[in-house]
């Protein structure tokens, strides 16, 4: 299994599928399939019967899964598609992200 750089609250690009060109914000990742959760993006209809929380049910709007590999993170200093670096900082001895494109650090 191949490491997953992207992480929770990363901003990240779709480079393809029904999304395509879309951006959003990580909101889960699952490393055991390789797929994350993006805000706003691979939206699907989902049939709910009426319950507690909504007493009228019917068809709602949410998230699904989409696959790493259709998404490329976005670098924070240019705002443009970039891909993913880890190297050691000099201070602390532990590994940091940082952006190929700029160089910038990666929180």
């Amino acid at each position: 299994m191949a490491k997953i750089k992207i992480r929770k609250n990363d901003i990240v690009l779709v480079s393809s599928g029904n999304s395509k060109g879309e951006k959003g914000k990580v909101i889960r990742i699952y490393p055991n399939e390789n797929k994350a959760m993006v805000e706003g993006v691979n939206m699907i209809s989902k049939h709910t019967k009426p319950n507690a929380a909504n007493p009228q049910g019917g068809i709602i709007k949410q998230e699904s899964k989409i696959h790493i590999s259709n998404l490329v993170l976005v670098d924070p200093k240019s705002g443009k598609p970039t891909k993913i670096g880890r190297r050691k900082d000099e201070k602390t001895g532990k590994l940091i992200r940082f952006a190929k494109l700029t160089g910038e650090v990666i929180k």
